[in-house]
């Protein structure tokens, strides 16, 4: 199977590489796609990606909530599949129309709902175990049946003191992610 992963920076796809390249039994054939931030890079990304079975957006994501009281599944650096995205703060565009979109699991993974969003997201009022990020709206809405995200959880919200996102993410490895998909396709 071709299966082409989207990742929105080259930090992610540098990762996702990484992963692959040491996983010597690979099941698929994989291209990594750089899309850049945002659901309008997301889009025309996803309109010009080469021939391919599956599509799987994955990247780095914010979940709501403070890492310890949240399940171990949800911990720093681990895969989460999305199933439910919405979004926050709308102001229109090209391809959405604002309303949630559904899609059902393809991984054996644990899922939750994400927030899409055109801005950075600072509000505490949001549902805990909720994914922040900037694309999946779009993804969930020109994707195939097929095509799934798997977001790497990379902070969470609200932050109780100012990052450095770049430094933050350096020791996340993107191995568990990528042996995830792997087995489940």
């Amino acid at each position: 199977m071709n299966i082409i992963i989207l990742t929105p920076m080259e930090i992610e796809q540098e990762k996702v590489n990484d992963a692959l390249s040491r996983i010597s039994d690979l099941k698929h054939n994989y291209k990594v796609v750089v899309s850049g931030i945002g659901r309008e890079s997301a889009a025309k990304a996803l309109m010009n990606l080469p021939n391919h079975d599956v599509c799987i957006l994955m990247g780095f994501a914010a979940i709501v909530g403070k890492e310890n009281d949240l399940p171990a599944y949800l911990g720093f650096g681990k895969p989460i599949e999305i199933t439910n995205s919405s979004l926050y703060g709308y102001e229109g565009g090209l391809f959405e129309n604002g309303a949630p979109i559904f899609s059902d699991p393809k991984t054996k993974h644990p899922s939750l709902a994400s927030l899409t969003s055109d801005k950075f997201v600072r509000t505490t009022d949001l549902a805990e175990q909720t994914i922040i990020n900037m694309e999946d709206y779009t993804f969930m809405y020109l994707k195939k049946p097929q095509d799934f995200i798997i977001r790497i959880i990379s902070d969470f919200l609200p932050h109780e003191s100012e990052i450095d996102f770049f430094e933050e993410v350096k020791a996340i490895d993107f191995f568990e992610a990528i042996q995830l998909v792997d087995l489940h396709l």
